[in-house]
């Protein structure tokens, strides 16, 4: 049984590869968490407390905190996802990006480096990548282009762990995945903050014209390209991981209000609840993810059918909201827009 350290286990894609591990290895979880607004202790409930989990409250950005987590477990391998993400926050105020993202990046590599820990899984956003037109996909050879303090702050890590790599021969991986859905997403981002404020009659903002491009992932297809990647994939490469669900954001909010509507219907659509805002400072077009590589060389395939995941995502939300409630308390303003990303 090996033992593997995850870093922003409490958050939304931390959380579910902690219980997709669960599920799906017999090894030994190390949850390391500041538990910030968007990390909670919920989103870990019926995993921590079983003799398989262990959960240190620390910032990865603390180096005394990190290497006390290092020297007592001893992980055989770091699976990276601690971060702040929300690109409109990272507008607001850039620095926790730096801080967390950056410098946390390199405390952990240092102590990877320090402990001789096994393989280093670091995982990033295809945002790095920047801004596509209307043709065309990221590949894993695509030049770095990030437009936001948040997707730059990922791009430096990024190049931080290719340097631990070729510098200090740390073995490394990186992956870069499109924009996940799925249970557990705090509600800023574009699917749960729609899914709620439909629920709720209040109004659905869109920024623009609606008309910017994602590729939608489900996280569970996500965590099973982790561990396939951090089990089989080669040192010091990195691998793109996306679902092929490309779709405008107006396309994902007519959808979420479609399956709302068929979960729980109401007299008037939800789609009349669409409110259409002033776009965003640096807002990308379109992203878009060549999986190829992780596909030809690695045998992953996505499970989830977009529609069928999206209708599964917001019964989850319509069926915990005393989830909803419980990670919101006290620590977010629904009045402000958090579109995604």
């Amino acid at each position: 049984m090996s033992t593997f350290l995850i870093t922003g286990g409490a958050g939304f894609i931390g959380s579910n590869l902690v219980h997709y591990a669960l599920a799906h290895t017999a090894d030994r979880l190390v949850i390391v968490d500041k538990l910030t607004y968007a990390g909670s202790l919920l989103n870990l409930e019926g995993a921590v407390g079983t003799p398989r989990v262990v959960f240190v409250k620390a910032d990865i950005a603390d180096e005394a905190a990190i290497a006390r987590v290092f020297e007592e477990h001893r992980p055989d391998a770091v699976l990276n996802l601690a971060a702040e993400t929300h690109v409109d926050r990272s507008i607001d105020s850039p620095r926790p990006f730096i801080d967390t993202n950056i410098v946390g990046t390199l405390v952990l590599l240092e102590a990877a480096r320090k402990f001789r820990t096994g393989r280093f899984l670091h995982v990033s956003t295809d945002e790095v990548y920047g801004t596509l037109g209307p043709e065309g996909l990221f590949s894993e050879d695509t030049p770095y282009a990030p437009n936001s303090p948040y997707a730059a702050s990922k791009a430096s890590a990024d190049h931080l762990v290719r340097a631990y790599f070729h510098t200090f021969k740390l073995p490394v991986l990186i992956t870069n995945c499109s924009n996940n859905y799925g249970p557990r997403q705090f509600p800023e981002k574009l699917i749960p903050l729609m899914v709620l404020n439909a629920l709720d009659g209040r109004p659905l903002p869109i920024y623009g014209d609606g008309a910017n491009v994602r590729d939608w992932l489900h996280v569970d297809d996500h965590c099973a390209g982790l561990l396939l990647v951090l089990a089989k994939g080669r040192v010091g490469e990195k691998y793109n991981i996306g679902g092929g669900n490309e779709r405008t954001n107006l396309q994902v909010v007519d959808a979420i209000c479609d399956a709302l509507d068929a979960l729980r219907p109401q007299e008037q659509g939800r789609r009349t609840l669409k409110t259409f805002v002033p776009d965003r400072p640096g807002h990308d077009r379109r992203y878009a993810i060549d999986a190829t590589k992780i596909r030809r060389e690695l045998g992953w395939e996505p499970r989830h059918r977009f529609e069928d995941g999206l209708r599964e995502t917001a019964r989850w939300y319509l069926e915990h909201r005393d989830w909803c409630e419980g990670v919101q308390k006290g620590r977010y303003d629904r009045g402000r827009l958090g579109l995604g990303s």
